[in-house]
């Protein structure tokens, strides 16, 4: 494939599409220090379209500008909705075989950084789950450049796909999210908690962080809980909003504690959260 040159970051526009879009927003939480961490940007139409309708449109010709525009539009909607006060991390999905030369690629996201006065060093960068690297020297490298510039960077899903021991053990990121699979029902499975305590023992040995995904019910957050793990996102603490960000105190496992088994049983909605994870590096 062709180099895109750094035109390409420049022109990239979240209009260009088929599909117009933008970004829903879901928080990460710490419930150790009850307060959000983060906010995670997920893909969505501007229409209603799904974050699937949007992707499908989504080709090798286009990926590149559309990888540019998502990270783009991202933050500048942190810019503009977020309070100046905020301290929130920004996460972001992008697409590894999207990013061609690491220091050409984000100049796009850091201008678009400095133009909403939102501090590089409040991004993180999570590697698309389902996309199969091509080129893991190359990834390293994207790896190292943004370690370098001041990101967070995690590894999406890890358990499930492509987010395996061997994507740890090379690129050994700053963050893994636990593919929702092993967070699904895990307080009723031995075998899932036998899994995940692995995870945070190897983690720990290696001074990774975890994240848990997808976490619907009490029971999940529990025993995560009693596990190690220390931040969360999931429908149990709150959905994705529009262009919107949701405030601490909208989330009541913040302020009153847990409120009883909250279970989801919307799982069209948990696999539309996972489709919505998209490129925005």
């Amino acid at each position: 494939m062709a180099k895109v040159g750094c035109a390409g970051c420049r022109d990239a526009n979240a209009n260009a599409f088929d599909i117009p879009f933008t970004m829903a927003f879901q928080p990460i939480v710490d419930l150790k220090l009850r307060r959000i961490w983060g906010h995670e940007a997920l893909i969505r139409g501007r229409d209603g379209e799904s974050a699937y309708q949007v992707l499908s449109r989504v080709t090798e010709q286009n990926r590149y500008a559309f990888d540019q525009a998502c990270r783009v539009t991202a933050i500048e909607l942190a810019g503009e909705k977020l309070p100046a006060s905020s301290t929130c991390m920004l996460s972001i999905n992008f697409m590894p075989n999207a990013v061609y030369e690491p220091k050409a690629c984000i100049r796009a996201t850091l201008a678009a950084a400095a133009r909403v006065r939102f501090s590089p060093q409040r991004l993180m960068f999570e590697f698309v789950e389902d996309e199969k690297i091509q080129d893991p020297t190359h990834i390293s490298t994207i790896v190292n450049e943004y370690r370098r510039m001041g990101f967070t960077t995690a590894v999406d899903d890890f358990g499930a796909g492509y987010a395996n021991l061997t994507l740890l053990a090379k690129f050994q990121p700053d963050i893994l999210k636990l593919d929702m699979d092993l967070v699904r029902d895990i307080d009723t499975s031995p075998s899932r908690q036998a899994i995940v305590s692995g995870i945070m023992a190897m983690s720990r040995l290696i001074g990774v962080k975890v994240l848990a995904e997808g976490v619907e019910t009490e029971g999940e957050t529990r025993s995560l809980l009693d596990l190690g793990v220390n931040l969360f996102q999931g429908y149990y603490f709150a959905k994705p909003a529009l262009e919107a960000f949701v405030e601490e105190g909208d989330i009541p496992a913040l302020t009153t504690g847990f409120t009883g088994d909250a279970a989801i049983t919307e799982r069209a909605g948990d696999q539309a959260h996972a489709a919505g994870k998209v490129a925005a590096a």
